[in-house]
């Protein structure tokens, strides 16, 4: 887990300017459709890095516990909500993992997790999700990113070359890509996770991006060579010469996902 909570650090800026943000419409549509999601929910973001889904629940009037183990992320969450005063309403930064979050037991009513539950001990981190759910609390899990060619994803076949090509910059000079990337595939088998209800939705889209903003999304991503690496210099002039190839006047069209969960455990 160390390594994991680490694997961020020094990209928190990156990380907040150039992800892709969450649908918040859609995501609060769609657990208010699932789970009964009201705004008097307690809601416990585990793995919350700058606060982006943190966001789409304040938005919604939930109270939201952030639970972030890396320091340059919840510094970014800071300069992101601190000065927003009572815009929100309670929202709290916690330094802890999502396998001991320091949250009192049957307390919240809904657990989520963004783009990091692929990060977790998920055994634990799901012993821990049981022991602070009030009964019949809900799991929410939601991914928005980048599409991959795999299976269940609906790619356009004029994309492929380019999806293709940019798996290749990431396997050749990604410090451990190879390793990783099964894990972004955890969607695939969410059901199997939760012995209650389970639901789940996928919604394909795009995202436009300009050099800039194409760079400093790669940049943000952890398995990107850093400044510090011998391979940097190198792979920023393949990824510039990948910009320049797929390219339409200046600006890439990157597929897109939506994946969002949720489950729940049988009472016990």
């Amino acid at each position: 887990m160390t390594d994991n909570t680490q694997r961020f650090a020094g990209r928190a800026e990156n990380y907040d300017l150039y992800r892709q943000r969450y649908p918040a419409e859609r995501v609060i549509a769609q657990l208010r459709e699932w789970c009964g999601l009201t705004p008097q929910w307690l809601v416990a973001d585990i793995g919350a890095g700058t606060g982006m889904l943190a966001e789409v629940f304040l938005g919604n009037g939930n109270p939201v516990l952030a639970i972030e183990p890396n320091a340059d992320m919840r510094d970014q969450m800071h300069k992101t909500f601190d000065g927003l005063g009572n815009c929100w309403p309670s929202f709290e930064i916690i330094d802890a993992t999502a396998e001991a979050t320091t949250l009192p037991g049957a307390s919240v009513d809904l657990v989520a997790a963004g783009r990091a539950f692929h990060w977790f001990d998920i055994d634990c981190a799901l012993a821990e999700f049981r022991r602070i759910l009030k009964p019949a609390g809900w799991v929410a899990l939601v991914s928005a990113g980048r599409a991959s060619l795999d299976p269940m994803n609906q790619i356009d076949p004029g994309l492929v070359d380019q999806l293709q090509s940019y798996e290749r910059l990431l396997t050749q000079y990604g410090t451990d890509y190879k390793y990783i990337r099964a894990g972004y595939r955890v969607h695939e088998h969410m059901a199997e996770l939760f012995d209650g209800e389970f639901h789940q939705a996928n919604y394909p889209g795009e995202q436009r991006s300009d050099w800039d903003a194409f760079r400093g999304q790669t940049l943000s991503l952890s398995v990107v060579p850093g400044p510090d690496d011998p391979r940097h210099e190198t792979f920023m002039r393949q990824l510039q010469l990948f910009f320049d190839r797929f390219a339409q006047d200046g600006t890439l069209t990157q597929p897109t996902n939506c994946w969002i969960s949720a489950g729940r455990f049988r009472i016990r």
